[in-house]
């Protein structure tokens, strides 16, 4: 994508909102950071490579009732779409800015590739590849090899929703059964293996809840069961009981609710692969209401409607 079209983009919808949530480089050759455009002059600062790996969508429930646009990945869009099924913002309030998506990339997976080396500079070359320059010289990546998760089964590449679309769209060649292909084979394990192995993940958590703050769909992080003191649920302590019950609570008061953007796993510090509960309860609720998350602004969430009968849910039957 030329980035002169985004600045175009960008350029004609600011005059229409507050400010435009886009990317500028960040304070080393490897990041980008999120940037709130407010005027003209900062449109030249804007960026977009596979650096470009938050979820901006995020901002939005804090900036409800303002006019705001923002630039999105067709992951990204999923947010935005489960925003307006749950009420969280307003559709005339929000500018989509979309950006048809051919992958991004995972900084850690980059920082292991070059043995943890300083990166000094880097750019993306015309054969999909990453070329990183560090104090040992150069080195050549393929984009497919250090991506996320996320982009090796991604169905979305081209945004959802877009009020402008910056590139052509672009179609998924990821089959669709790949999506849930790592969970289901980690189903076939016994029950006594997939225990000890998230046992042994939730040990490694600090509880600093980076997880949590980075999910967009954690919108009540200030009275969050994990802190609060009225009523206490969950203990402060940094045993393993308490950090597999926070867990297991963030992914359950996901359900329904997850858009798989993988923020959660992308900003934890000791690299536990939370997003793989999330995935796992999308794959029941798949199952179970043919539902996925943020992908129709039609449907409702399954946890917010109610049948007295559901199809595919046995009710258990009292003796």
């Amino acid at each position: 994508m030329s980035l002169n079209k985004l600045k175009e983009a960008v350029a004609e919808v600011l005059p229409k909102v507050e400010a435009v949530i886009a990317y500028r480089q960040g304070p080393d050759g490897m990041h980008a950071v999120p940037f709130f455009v407010t005027m003209p002059e900062q449109i030249e600062q804007l960026v977009w490579s596979p650096g470009c790996v938050q979820n901006l969508t995020s901002y939005l429930p804090s900036l409800k009732n303002k006019k705001i646009a923002v630039v999105v990945k067709g992951c990204d869009s999923r947010t935005i779409i489960q925003y307006l099924q749950e009420g969280l913002i307003k559709r005339d309030d929000v500018t989509i800015i979309g950006i048809p998506c051919t992958g991004i990339i995972s900084v850690r997976k980059v920082r292991q590739a070059t043995n943890q080396q300083p990166i000094l500079k880097w750019e993306v070359d015309g054969g999909g590849n990453l070329v990183v320059t560090t104090p040992k010289g150069e080195q050549k990546l393929a984009i497919s090899d250090i991506s996320p998760g996320k982009c090796k089964t991604c169905q979305y590449p081209t945004p959802l929703i877009a009020d402008v679309l910056v590139d052509e769209p672009i179609q998924s060649d990821k089959p669709a059964e790949t999506v849930y292909a790592d969970v289901e084979e980690f189903e076939k394990k016994p029950i006594e293996e997939r225990l000890a192995y998230w046992l042994k993940e939730f040990d490694r958590c600090i509880r600093c809840y980076a997880c949590r703050n980075a999910c967009p769909m954690c919108v009540c992080q200030d009275s969050c069961i994990a802190e609060t003191r009225d009523p206490n649920w969950v203990s402060q302590k940094a045993a393993l009981p308490e950090k597999a019950m926070f867990h297991m609570i963030h992914a359950l008061h996901l359900a329904g609710r997850c858009v798989e953007c993988g923020e959660c796993e992308r900003v934890c510090p000791m690299d536990i692969p939370v997003a793989k509960l999330k995935k796992k309860i999308n794959l029941e609720m798949k199952k179970l209401f043919n539902y996925a998350p943020g992908v129709s602004e039609e449907e409702k969430p399954p946890l917010y409607t109610f049948q007295v009968e559901e199809e595919k849910i046995e009710e258990h039957k009292l003796s």
